[in-house]
């Protein structure tokens, strides 16, 4: 379900323990976010306001956010204002999304300060909003005016408004009667409007989660659906109607509330659980929801923008090999050239020094069979042959460079593929995070990545990959029948991994011709290693390649000492000697 008034509601119950407790702390990870570091009671918890359109919401949390080192404008203002305050009380009006979180100092007891926090959490037009003790707007995290067709204003010195309900309350109800009536004249006019299919008309059509979330203000409408399942009902009826009413009124007049999840984690509503819950039960269970939605989504998205970036790269190279292709094309062509020119040279004294389009003369390297050659009108004869002369010298000289980059775009595209199968097995950020320093580190990506500020920073060396130099190396690491196994996570690793961490007794196993990681079976010298765990390495580096759903798939594998990275070859590349090949 939705952050809907009755979830608001019901986390602020369950806030009422948090009065007393004193802000120490302030932070501000984004630009949505809110984080009050809060101490009372001999614990410290973290009250987290978040505004952002699709995720609005309010709750503790237990999850560590990075903290910027130069804090936002509105976080410091923040601190200035209510550090040192205490909660004095956490409410809401009706079953608006709007918390109100009231702060006192009362350091100096003949002089008390009051002050009011604010969360408005109403999608796009959330808001957090602090106000003094006349309700005089400080400041806000987001100013909005009616001058810009806003229905308040929202900025310094003004006075707050209270948003204006455009929905009925749902808790100034008094019985079933009250309830039935706001709902009948709707589904009546549903009815009349569905006159033609009326025979058709069921619960799954009838749109009455809409119908009740739109007369009632704070209530969502896959709130409604959720009852809806949960009573099994299927039919429109007074009897059915009256079960809805009931249930709300059980959700919200409820001290034990449960959180049920959809099969697919993408939707929750609340439930009555029957039995006594933590006293912040709903708070910590919906922050582990909605970190895990939320990390999920920036990883979506960070790989998305990530793989974005590297497929228009990988299109460039390939039409860049297209051209290349073009011109070995042409390249194809000239002997031939030659051969008119020659055959120019040699028959001029039976050419008519005339311009023409084209000539016919005896080729002498095919049993003088007769050969037409065409001739630029524009020109005479012999400078017809100065050209074509011209034109076999340039395409010979090209062939030896064209072929050079022809070689060069190949490994360049087989390198940006590689990436794209690092970027495919990510399983978090830091994983991403990786890949995302590898590109930019790497000229090919360039043009495609925002320049970087130049910081002068000495004291912060670069990271190097030596065996004196702390690294980001946590490879994956199995453990079969004593022997270790270690497997790459990305190109980067790769090369560490192989050309540095490994000894030179140790076996090197990767897929033949096919993208994947480079993993590396640590034994003795002089050991002989069993051919089951050389079979169980070769299966693990099938595993984790692009062939880790083919079956027989050929695995090369040799001694560390065999295996060489060439100067100045892209991360991951290697060349290897005295292999052998296992099929797994």
């Amino acid at each position: 379900m939705a952050f809907d008034g009755i979830v608001t509601k019901s986390l602020t119950k369950e806030l009422q323990n948090i009065i007393g407790y004193k802000i120490d702390k302030i932070y501000e990870p984004d630009k949505n976010t809110i984080i009050l570091g809060l101490y009372g009671k001999n614990m410290n918890l973290a009250l987290l306001l978040c505004i952002s359109s699709n995720m609005c919401r309010l709750h503790l949390s237990t999850h560590m956010q990075k903290n910027p080192t130069v804090a936002p404008n509105f976080c410091m203002l923040l601190r200035k204002h209510l550090i040192g305050f205490k909660i004095k009380n956490i409410y809401t009006v009706d079953l608006e999304r709007i918390v109100f979180i009231e702060l006192e100092n009362v350091e100096n007891p003949n002089k008390p300060i009051y002050k009011k926090l604010i969360v408005e959490l109403m999608g796009k037009h959330s808001n957090i909003i602090l106000v003094d003790n006349n309700d005089i707007i400080i400041d806000s995290m987001r100013h909005t005016s009616t001058l810009e067709n806003s229905n308040r204003d929202i900025y310094p010195t003004c006075r707050y408004i209270f948003p204006d309900p455009k929905k009925d309350s749902f808790l100034d109800l008094k019985s079933f009667d009250d309830f039935y009536k706001k709902i009948e004249p709707k589904l009546s006019e549903y009815i009349s409007s569905q006159v033609d299919s009326i025979e058709n008309l069921s619960i799954s059509n009838f749109e009455l989660d809409k119908i009740i979330s739109n007369t009632f203000n704070g209530i969502s409408s896959s709130f409604i659906k959720n009852i809806i399942l949960e009573l099994n009902i299927v039919d429109i009826s007074k009897d059915a109607l009256e079960q809805i009413f009931k249930k709300i009124n059980e959700i919200l007049n409820s001290t034990s509330l449960n959180v049920i999840f959809s099969d697919d984690k993408k939707d929750y509503y609340l439930t009555n659980s029957g039995k006594e819950q933590d006293i912040f039960h709903l708070n910590f269970t919906l922050d582990d929801y909605y970190f895990e939605k939320d990390t999920s989504d920036l990883f979506k998205n960070y790989k998305n923008s990530i793989l974005n970036l590297i497929l228009a790269t990988l299109k460039k190279y390939e039409k860049r090999l297209v051209n290349i292709d073009n011109k070995l094309t042409e390249c194809d062509k000239m002997d031939m050239f030659r051969l008119y020119g020659e055959l120019i040279t040699s028959n001029l004294y039976k050419i008519s020094n005339i311009n023409t389009d084209k000539i016919e003369v005896e080729n002498y390297y095919d049993n003088n069979n007769l050969i037409s050659i065409p001739l630029d009108k524009k020109y005479s004869p012999s400078y017809n042959a100065k050209l074509y002369f011209k034109k076999y010298s340039k395409l010979k000289n090209a062939l030896e460079i064209v072929n050079n980059q022809k070689k060069e775009t190949i490994n360049d595209i087989n390198y940006i593929e590689s990436v794209i199968y690092e970027l495919e097995n990510c399983k978090s950020i830091e994983d991403l995070e990786d890949v995302y320093e590898e590109i930019s580190d790497n000229s090919i990506f360039a043009d495609k990545l925002k320049p970087k500020k130049l910081k002068k920073s000495p004291k912060k060396p670069a990271k190097q990959l030596t065996k004196n130099k702390l690294v980001s190396f946590n490879p994956l690491k199995y453990v079969i029948d004593g022997y270790t196994i270690l497997v790459g996570r990305n190109n980067k690793e790769n090369d560490y991994l192989t050309c540095k961490f490994a000894k030179k007794s140790d076996i090197w196993f990767h897929t033949k011709d096919i993208h994947g990681s480079h993993v590396i079976l640590k034994t003795n010298p002089n050991e002989i290693v069993p051919e089951v765990i050389l079979y169980e390495a070769a299966k693990l580096a099938a595993k984790h390649s692009k062939a880790k759903n083919s079956s027989n798939v050929p695995v090369d594998y040799c001694k560390v000492s065999f295996v060489k990275k060439p100067n100045g070859s892209k991360p991951g590349y290697v060349i290897y000697s005295n292999n052998k090949t296992l099929i797994v």
